[in-house]
C-alpha cells in the first residue's frame, strides 16, 4: 500500500514538473539581425533609426516627470532598456510576474523588450545562477546599447540584489556574456560597449535600475540564498538607483515580519537606494499581480502622475480595482525615469561617433 502512495506522489510530482514547463511555452519569438552577430563599434548605436525631432523631444524630457502623453507621443517611437523581470519560488508563482509584465506592456513599455526574445517567458527563475544573469545583462547591453533593469520578487529580488554583487565581482566569478538565444556562454570574458565602441570587462558593468519587494525573512534560509548573509541589505555600485520594498505582516519575505530598520537596504558605495514602506495587508504572495491597473484609464492617469514617497498611503478610490497600485506606480515612475536616462545616454553616444 505504502509503495503505491509513493507512485501516487511520484507521478503527481512528475506531473507537476511536466505543467511548468508547458505552462512556460508561449509560442513568441522575437528577433532583432543584432542578435546574430558580434556587433561592431558603434554598430548597435547607429542601428536605430530615431527620427531627429523625437531625439530633440527626448532630449528636453523631464525623467522625473514622464506623462502618458510623452509616452504615446514621444518614446512610442524609440527603444527601450531590456527589463528583467525574476520571480520567486516555484510554479505557480511566475504568474505574479507575468501579470506585472502585462501592467507594464499596458502602461506603454514595449513588449519585446520584457519578454525572452527565444521563448517568449515574461520573467526568470531565482534558481537561475546570478552569473549567468550578469553574462545576460551584459549580452543584451551589448547587443541593444541601453543598461538593463532588474525587478525582483520575493526570492527573485534576493537573486536581483546577488547579481548586483556578481557584477561587482564580490564572489570572484570569471563572467562571460550569457547567450539568451542559444541558451549558452560565449567564450569571452568581455563585451564591447556600445556607447565607447571599446572592450570591456564584465566585472564592474552597472544596471540603470534594480527594485525588490518581500525579499529577506524566511527565504533567507533557502539554500541557494545562504550565500547573500551579510550582503542582501549592502547594494553595491553596479546599480544607479535601488529601491527596496517592505511591508508590515510579511511573514515569508520580511524580516521581523516586515518591521523595523533590519529590513531596509542601504549602498555601500554611490548607488543611490531608497526604502519604501507598503502599507500593512499587502500581500507577499500577490504583490506583483498588477495587470488589470493598465486596463482602466482612471488608474493609468493616476499611476504616471505619480511621485514616490517613503511610506506611500492610498488617499483615493477608484471604481475599477486597485490592487498593489501603490508598489505599481513607484516601480513605473522608476522605469519610465531610467527608459528616459537611458535613451539620453544613447543619443549623446551616437552624436558623438557622428551617428
Amino acid at each position: 500500500m505504502t509503495c503505491v502512495k509513493n507512485r501516487y506522489i511520484l507521478s503527481a510530482l512528475i506531473l507537476l514538473l511536466l505543467l511548468t514547463n508547458c505552462a512556460r511555452r508561449y509560442g513568441y519569438k522575437y528577433s532583432n539581425p543584432i542578435y546574430e552577430k558580434s556587433p561592431s563599434p558603434y554598430e548597435v548605436i547607429q542601428s536605430y533609426e530615431i527620427p531627429e525631432e523625437i531625439e530633440e523631444k527626448i532630449l528636453l524630457l523631464d525623467p522625473e516627470h514622464v506623462s502618458g502623453e510623452n509616452i504615446r507621443e514621444v518614446l512610442s517611437s524609440a527603444p527601450a532598456p531590456r527589463i528583467i523581470n525574476i520571480h520567486g519560488g516555484i510554479y505557480p508563482v511566475y504568474l505574479a510576474m507575468e501579470s506585472f509584465s502585462r501592467f507594464l506592456i499596458g502602461m506603454g513599455y514595449p513588449e519585446e523588450m520584457i519578454r525572452n526574445p527565444e521563448d517568449g517567458s515574461y520573467s526568470i527563475s531565482c534558481y537561475t545562477p546570478a552569473d549567468k544573469i550578469a553574462g545576460m545583462i551584459a549580452w543584451y547591453y551589448e547587443h541593444e546599447g541601453m543598461r538593463p533593469m532588474i525587478v525582483g520578487h520575493s526570492q527573485g529580488g534576493m537573486q536581483a540584489v546577488k547579481v548586483l554583487h556578481e557584477l561587482a565581482g564580490h564572489f570572484g566569478d570569471d563572467l562571460r556574456p550569457w547567450n539568451p538565444l542559444k541558451g549558452e556562454y560565449e567564450e569571452r570574458n568581455y563585451i564591447l560597449d556600445p556607447l565607447t565602441g571599446k572592450k570591456r570587462p564584465i566585472e564592474g558593468l552597472s544596471v540603470s535600475y534594480a527594485t525588490a519587494v518581500g525579499s529577506g525573512g524566511l527565504t533567507r534560509f533557502m539554500p541557494n540564498q545562504w550565500i547573500m548573509f551579510g550582503k542582501l541589505r549592502s547594494i553595491p555600485d553596479t546599480v544607479e538607483e535601488f529601491t527596496g520594498f517592505f511591508m508590515g505582516l510579511d511573514i515569508i519575505g520580511g524580516d521581523l515580519m516586515g518591521f523595523g530598520s533590519s529590513n531596509k537596504y542601504h549602498p555601500n558605495g554611490k548607488a543611490k537606494v531608497r526604502n519604501v514602506q507598503l502599507p500593512t495587508g499587502y500581500n507577499h504572495v500577490t504583490v506583483p499581480v498588477t495587470g488589470h491597473l493598465a486596463r482602466d484609464p482612471e488608474i493609468r492617469d493616476w499611476i504616471n502622475a505619480y511621485q514616490p514617497v517613503d511610506e506611500p498611503v492610498l488617499d483615493r478610490e477608484f471604481k475599477a480595482k486597485s490592487d498593489h497600485i501603490l508598489w505599481a506606480a513607484d516601480v513605473w515612475h522608476s522605469i519610465k525615469k531610467h527608459w528616459v536616462l537611458e535613451l539620453k545616454r544613447l543619443i549623446q553616444a551616437r552624436r558623438e561617433a557622428g551617428r
